[in-house]
């Protein structure tokens, strides 16, 4: 599917700059809020479809509440997370502090209803480093030969909270704060089966559904599934699907959580790095047989509504 951006400008002035053949776009003319105009919501919309993770520079003037009120014109917010519930209800701070995500993930796949995209804002950040980078799931999928689509086609895995992928890296030096917050991390416990190739619920692409959350594939051991787990990661990690993100003051990124997988870039030494995430509710994955994920262990409906998206094209 190509979303067409054969005219990429607003009334309004907003604009359109694609940075990558497979990811990524910078979209200018925009002071994110709760009031902007349907034309401008529109075309942030369908960008984030066809560009998958979207960025935009001087949002200075956003706070807690207007960023809230940017959310929920592009959906339902969740609460902040499904067991990370002492930060704050609606906004889940990144803060370098409780740990460093330097891992590749896809956000909360362990539930049922994955969120189907995140708001991301600086808050504080490290005078160098701390970068962040998205890949594609949807171009992982495109460029795999055709024995690989029809193996990871019938394939499932299961996804758990089993750690707190936010401190995976940090195990040399886990303070006070990083293990209290991995505690909270697996105070509940979930699992839950999703299909390896989902379609994607608004433009039926079919993407890869994979990621640090992955415990093993259903039917195979556990050295076969790290096998074919590395093989598939380093499809999805490929540089020509990826985009890097070097975050300045007042930055804001979007990214579609349904076609994407990201990593925190942990070059910062032992400086503060801090960033506030709102998260939109997503729809329960499907297959490409029709086939929906399937709860083992743990209810997220206290987390957020299952999302009832609408198709955009074919």
């Amino acid at each position: 599917m190509s979303i067409d951006f054969a005219h990429p400008t607003t009334a309004t002035g907003a604009s359109v700059v694609k940075l990558g053949a497979h990811i990524g776009a910078r979209i200018d003319g925009v002071a994110l809020g709760g009031g902007l105009d349907p034309a401008t919501v529109s075309l942030i919309r369908q960008a984030l479809l066809e560009h998958k993770v979207i960025f935009f520079r001087g949002q200075d003037h956003l706070d807690e509440t207007s960023q809230y009120e940017f959310a929920q014109l592009l959906g339902d917010p969740t609460t902040a997370h499904p067991t990370v519930t002492s930060r704050g209800d609606r906004i889940l701070p990144i803060d370098s502090e409780y740990g460093r995500a330097n891992s590749w993930h896809t956000d909360v796949t362990f539930v049922d209803r994955i969120p189907k995209a995140s708001i991301l804002r600086a808050e504080l950040l490290p005078s160098y480093g701390g970068s962040t980078t998205w890949a594609s799931t949807v171009a992982a999928y495109d460029a795999l030969p055709d024995p690989l689509k029809a193996l990871v086609e019938n394939l499932w895995a299961t996804h758990t909270n089993v750690y707190d992928y936010a401190a995976a890296g940090a195990e040399k030096d886990v303070d006070h704060d990083t293990e209290e917050y991995r505690r909270e991390f697996q105070s509940t416990y979930y699992e839950t089966e999703h299909p390896v190739v989902r379609v994607h619920p608004e433009t039926g692409e079919r993407s890869l559904l994979l990621g640090h959350f992955v415990k093993s594939f259903v039917g195979l051991g556990a050295v076969e599934s790290q096998a074919l787990f590395n093989l598939l990661q380093a499809r999805v990690t490929r540089l020509e699907n990826t985009t890097r993100w070097n975050w300045e003051a007042g930055d804001v990124a979007i990214w579609d959580n349904r076609a994407t997988q990201h990593y925190a870039v942990d070059d910062y030494d032992g400086q503060r790095r801090r960033l506030g995430r709102i998260t939109l509710a997503g729809d329960v994955p499907v297959n490409v047989h029709g086939e929906r994920s399937r709860i083992v262990t743990g209810d997220a409906s206290h987390y957020s509504s299952i999302d009832q998206p609408v198709r955009v094209a074919g």
